[in-house]
């Protein structure tokens, strides 16, 4: 099949189309505009329904009811306004819809800018939104990848019945790169059968909903809900090791971060200082044990987690070494983007070369 080339943008949003979104609810905000306006473009031709909502509160309401239905739906935003869906996010995990939700990051707090970042680790794994809830977070270095993601998205949300967050930033929305578009085999799943399609009297109906009056009633479903995480936790766990096998400084990074470390890795190898990576695919759930694994390696001195935050993803990392190494950090915020000299300048802080 023939490669095109295509914004990270309208790569993702075909890729929805292609997985069987017909359904797309948003509203605009710089960097992702150009999936809502590839999804306008496209989704009347077949037979979908795009709608520009009043709001992403609204938006996200809108996805609510579409997924109730049991239709394939997507929306997307970036930073402040994946904010603004939080209780809806919230609202779906605890009614377990499927769901794939997109954030193209861009820099924060508060309006921020437009400009890549990787300030919403926090918001996108911990749970933004309020109560006992997880996403499956999948975060893409590639558009490739990205296409893939979504296309696999889908099929984790509709399998697990729970809403999952393709994590980007705004140089993956933006950049241009050869994708293909190869027939996706797809999982086995089972019918949406708790689906709200309507009554005819030949089944049970079909209530869904996220509200709990009585605290046992209530507790016995967030039980419920978190042995589906356990579940996801086994089977869905996604990373890539690279260069690790003698490295003595591993650096954690993910998204575009992570092919800028590869470039320091590159300068490190040329230094005759062996440096690896591990890229983390699942934000959530976090691929604690390669960490643990490779912390517990003789020749691992030290692991660095570089990231475009103040650090973010760090804690986690912290958590999965859990004291077998020193972890460090390096960061840049607002929009500013790693360089691969300076990476490799804090890798040789690390080796006491300075």
């Amino acid at each position: 099949m023939a490669k095109i080339l295509m914004r990270g943008n309208e790569a993702i949003a075909e890729a929805a189309i292609q997985a069987g979104c017909r359904y797309f609810f948003g509203y605009p905000i710089t960097p992702q505009n150009e999936i809502p306006a590839y999804m306008a473009k496209m989704l009347p031709k077949i037979d979908g329904e795009f709608v520009q909502a009043e709001s992403e509160v609204s938006a996200i309401n809108m996805v609510y009811g579409a997924a109730g239905a049991g239709a394939r739906v997507m929306t997307s935003s970036s930073s402040p306004g994946i904010s603004l869906k939080q209780e809806g996010i919230s609202y779906i995990a605890g009614a377990e819809l499927p769901c794939v939700i997109v954030n193209i990051v861009r820099g924060g707090p508060g309006l921020g800018g437009i400009q890549p970042a990787q300030s919403d680790y926090f918001q996108a794994t911990k749970g933004g939104g309020h109560g006992d809830y997880r996403m499956v977070v999948l975060a893409p270095a590639t558009i490739q990848e990205a296409v893939d993601l979504v296309m696999e998205g889908f099929d984790i949300a509709d399998q697990y019945r729970n809403p999952v967050m393709i994590l980007g930033d705004g140089m993956l929305g933006q950049m241009m790169e050869p994708v293909e578009f190869a027939a996706y085999e797809g999982r086995d799943l089972p019918p949406k059968t708790w689906a709200t399609t309507g009554f005819d009297g030949s089944r049970r109906r079909n209530i869904i909903n996220s509200l709990y009056i009585d605290p046992k009633e209530l507790e016995e479903h967030v039980e419920k809900i978190y042995k589906k995480y356990e579940h996801i936790q086994e089977n869905e766990v996604k990373f890539e090791c690279y260069n690790c096998e003698e490295a003595q400084i591993i650096v954690a990074a993910y998204g575009t971060t992570a092919r800028i470390v590869k470039k320091a890795i590159e300068l490190a190898e040329g230094e005759g200082i062996k440096v690896g990576l591990i890229r983390p695919i699942t934000l959530w759930p976090f691929p604690s044990r390669v960490f643990e694994k490779w912390a517990d390696r003789e020749h691992v001195q030290a692991i660095l987690s570089v990231e475009m935050s103040m650090g973010q993803m760090v804690e986690d990392v912290r958590l999965a070494v859990n004291g077998r190494k020193p972890v460090h950090f390096y960061g840049r915020t607002g929009g500013m983007v790693p360089h691969p000299k300076a990476i490799l300048e804090e890798i040789r802080k690390l080796r006491g070369d300075n």
